[in-house]
């Protein structure tokens, strides 16, 4: 190994790349690298960056690209910072020094421009993503729109100036206006110089299991049987290797004698992880100075766009500059809320400008009522907000850092610190000023990077490195920094062991840390999507509804959520329906897009006719103003099945009944409107002859299941019903698990889960013995239960299509998908005589009339049974809980119906 010493840094190196890896850290050593390179007899390449052309503007009264971004920069600061401190200014001008010294101007004047170009085409653009959000001059510019110095952020985290390594700027748009921005950058620098970027797809075990075993001819059955072991934990797919370790149910496939199986196994352990077949970086963009053909050799297919036949980091190797222009749903919402916040109260909202301390947002995150708000909306997300109660925007910020695999063990000590349960003592005084919003736990990476800074006097470049050193557990390089932190600890007067207790602390939370940075951009994100949510819930739910109408799971846990709000999600309507979902005073209408059989051309031609002669009234009346060729015979059986005709004349039953001679009426009703008439006299009288609307047929009236059956079937899930609600109160009590949302549950645990039987799939397994495959779903979603046949002998006269009912069993997760393996079930009309130990009944004093309790107690005395009563007491400054054991009652549907009569439909809870 050779040696190099710059400063008090030793590095070593054996060949000339690994030289050219270790000195990207060194840039100021380049110069002298070369000469040690000659006398070591080494070749050294010296990497080259090729940055975008950006084009300066002919009046913009400067000639360099430095020039003009110092003019834009310092601009930028007198409007962010009207009354700019000293230290501002400076933090300012030594950024744009890295900045130009590390040859990166062209990239900043590039990215500001994308972005505020977009900004000027009315596309929202999201207030930005990972380290960047450090940066004074990325907040001057408009790439960002955090203030860096309001949330204590580092430009070191951003970009470190004793560090070679390429800026990187994610930038979140719209996802629905993407391509806009993608044009304008093609417009911009030149169609020949901006290509998308290639991704391949690899072999996953799960995957190459199949690819090999449908080659060698292995059954699908058996194949599938093996690759449905394999787990996945957080997206990532186990590797085979590591699976056939420790999956108990995966072991005799090492011990196999079947030939094929082991040919299958050795193969698949060799390809295993190789590139599968390639497609397009859902992001990454690449802006070359010139034709990007002169760089990199590019890849089309005709079903393709132009893309680099290098993936983003063989780009970077080669010097060209990736720029990752993301797409986000959220921002998408957002903007569609906004829109219908305007055009129904006449607001026009400036989310920029929201107070960061409005009551009824923080009371919405401490109520844990975070469905549909920017990444807060899981259910273990939920539990946590309910016990933090967040008072500022702090708070969200830390959470939405610690809560990852890792860090999540500190959420608790974190809560009950912030509650004042638990003390918090600093090892050092100095720390208490970087760790006090964070109750004494490091929880960023940038409070690794201050503390190095102000306990051992490392410069913020140096403290990055060693933080970045820490993560990788670079045990050499740790041991070295780990004495320098400790003699400049001690210079700056602090004792050698507290010094070693210091670094030992950071250390270990150093792997934990989040950048700050990207958690402050996203949870500024969250805390406006909450905003929205509790100020303005039925457009941001309706916003929220027309950006996953494709996701059928999402869709049910989204109306289940309005329900819960108070919010009612009707049925699509011809006459307010519209290609989103849209607000009406009743509640939030359905999209008429979302309908089986009814197209964009459909909805906007229904629209078209609505605008021009007012609301349709009758089924004959719309297929006379409607062009048939577009709303044909499906569409029309679809719409009237899906409710959208539910408030014209006539019920569905009839409405169905009637299609084709409503086409027909339409058609020739169309076909008489060309013909011209000789006299004024005669058009009138042969209008009234031609509209005269044919009446309904009789048809037997659709029962309220066949009703809600057929709802389905054209929207994929219920609205203007549910089979379940009438066991609402039941699921509610008794389930410990929701099919939609089971975040947060433990391997093997036991629950409850309520649902309508939806499909049921017989298997014989391999005793010869009939088992079921059953799908279930809820108001939330659905989930697969497994039930083996001892379990289907003794339960399955309840297991049948539609059937409702209680499955408990043991629990299994994958991602978000949730299978119970059966042990019991019951019918939903048997749960609540089966699990019902007790009520609790709220009464509120503030709505109590003089004869209510007189008609509780009569109610009570009516209804005797085995459950004893607790009375749940509430008042403006009053919360108290009273047992009763002189009234023990039944609590059938007369006396649940009764009650809700009495004190209110949410006043009763039955408990287990």
């Amino acid at each position: 190994y050779k040696e190099l010493r710059y400063g008090t840094d030793q590095i070593y190196f054996k060949t000339s790349q690994e030289m050219v890896e270790v000195l990207k850290e060194y840039p100021e050593a380049i110069e002298s690298t070369v000469e040690i390179a000659e006398k070591c007899n080494l070749e050294l390449k010296l990497k080259q960056n090729f940055m975008p052309r950006f084009p300066i503007p002919a009046d913009s009264g400067v000639e360099s690209l430095e020039s003009y971004l110092g003019k834009l920069v310092w601009e930028g600061v007198d409007s962010r910072y009207p009354h700019a401190s000293p230290e501002i200014t400076e933090r300012a001008s030594k950024e744009l020094e890295v900045i130009e010294r590390m040859g990166f101007s062209s990239y900043f004047l590039t990215v500001a421009d994308i972005i505020n170009a977009a900004r000027g085409m009315g596309i929202r653009v999201g207030p930005g993503r990972g380290s960047a959000a450090g940066s004074v001059v990325s907040y001057a510019l408009g790439i960002t729109n955090v203030d860096p110095l309001q949330y204590g952020l580092l430009f070191e985290r951003f970009l470190n100036p004793d560090r070679v390594s390429m800026p990187d700027i994610d930038v979140d748009f719209a996802d629905d206006q993407r391509e806009r921005v993608i044009d304008y950058v093609r417009q911009k620098y030149g169609a020949e110089s901006v290509s998308q970027i290639i991704t391949f797809g690899r072999l996953s075990s799960r995957a190459v299991l199949k690819d090999v075993g449908r080659v060698l001819g292995v059954p699908l059955n058996v194949v599938e049987s093996i690759t449905k072991q394999i787990p996945v934990f957080q997206g990532r797919v186990a590797p085979l290797a590591e699976a056939l370790e420790t999956i108990p149910e995966l072991r005799w496939l090492k011990e196999t004698t079947d030939e094929k199986l082991r040919d299958m196994l050795d193969i698949s352990l060799v390809i295993e992880g190789m590139n599968r077949n390639a497609s397009m970086h859902a992001a990454g963009v690449v802006i070359a100075p010139g034709a990007i053909s002169d760089y990199v050799p590019l890849y089309k297919t005709p079903q393709t766009e132009l893309m680099t036949q290098y993936n983003m980091k063989d780009l970077e190797e080669v010097g060209l500059l990736k720029m990752d222009l993301l797409g986000l749903r959220t921002l998408t919402v957002i903007e569609n809320a906004v829109k219908l916040i305007k055009e129904r109260h006449g607001i026009e909202l400036d989310l920029d400008a929201l107070p960061v301390d409005d009551p009824q947002t923080f009371e919405l995150f401490s109520k844990g009522q975070t469905v549909a708000v920017f990444q807060f909306e899981s259910l273990g997300m939920q539990d946590a907000l309910r016990k933090l109660k967040a008072t500022s925007i702090h708070d969200l910020v830390a959470m939405n850092a610690l809560y990852r695999p890792g860090p999540m063990e500190m959420i608790e000590e974190f809560i009950s610190r912030k509650h004042g349960r638990q003390s918090i003592d600093y090892i050092h005084p100095k720390l208490e000023s970087i760790l006090k919003e964070t109750h004494g736990i490091i929880v960023y990476q940038e409070q690794v990077m201050s503390i190095a800074s102000e306990v051992a006097g490392f410069t913020l470049a140096k403290a990055d490195l060693m933080r970045r050193a820490m993560g990788k557990k670079d045990k050499r390089l740790m041991k070295q920094l780990k004495k320098e932190f400790v003699e400049g600890a001690i210079d700056l007067g602090t004792n050698r062991r507290t010094a070693g207790e210091i670094f030992d602390l950071i250390e270990k939370f150093a792997s934990y840390g989040f950048n700050k940075s990207h958690s402050v951009a996203y949870s500024v994100v969250a805390y406006q999507t909450a905003y929205l949510k509790a100020h303005y819930p039925s457009e941001y739910m309706a916003a929220t509804l027309s950006s996953e109408i494709g996701n059928t799971d999402k869709i049910v846990l989204l109306i289940d959520a309005c329900r819960k709000m108070g919010l009612a999600v009707l049925p699509p309507d011809v006459n307010e329906g519209g290609v989103k979902f849209t607000v009406t005073d009743e509640g939030i209408r359905f999209d008429l897009c979302a309908i089986k059989n009814v197209g964009v051309s459909a909805v906007e031609n229904i629209i078209h006719a609505r605008r021009e002669g007012g609301r349709f009234e009758s089924i004959f009346d719309f297929c006379r103003r409607v062009d048939v060729r577009l709303v044909n015979k499906k569409t029309l059986e679809s719409l009237i099945q899906a409710g959208a005709f539910d408030n014209v004349p006539g019920n569905r039953a009839q409405l169905f009944a009637s299609v084709e001679k409503a086409i027909q009426f339409g058609q020739s009703s169309r076909g008489l409107d060309m013909v011209g008439q000789s006299s004024l006299f005669e058009a009138s009288q042969f209008l009234s002859e031609v509209y005269r609307y044919p009446p309904l047929p009789e048809a037997e009236l659709w029962n309220e299941y066949e009703k809600l059956h057929r709802e389905k079937a054209v929207l994929g899930f219920y609205v203007s019903g549910h089979p379940l609600g009438k066991y609402e109160d039941e699921v509610e009590a008794f389930s410990t698990v929701k099919f939609g949302s089971p975040e947060g549950l433990r391997g093997s645990q036991i629950v409850r889960a309520c649902g309508i039987v939806s499909q049921v799939r017989r298997k014989v397994d391999k005793k010869g013995k009939t088992m079921a495959f059953v799908k279930v779903e809820d108001f939330t979603g659905k989930g697969d239960c497994v039930v083996f046949a001892d379990t289907y002998r003794k339960y399955e006269r309840f297991l049948h299509l539609d059937s409702m009912v209680m499955v408990i069993g043991r629990a299994e997760v994958s991602g978000d998908a949730l299978r119970i393996i059966v042990k019991e079930v019951y019918p939903m009309e048997k749960v609540r005589e089966k699990f019902t130990k007790s009520i609790i009944l709220s009464i509120n004093l503030d709505d109590v009339k003089e004869n209510t309790v007189i008609e509780l107690r009569k109610l009570m005395e009516k209804y005797r049974g085995n459950c004893f009563c607790y009375f749940n007491v509430l008042g403006a400054d009053h919360q108290q809980v009273y047992r009763t054991d002189k009234f023990v009652v039944e609590p059938n549907d007369e006396f649940i119906d009764g009650i809700k009569r009495i004190l209110g439909p949410h006043s009763i809870k039955l408990t287990a």
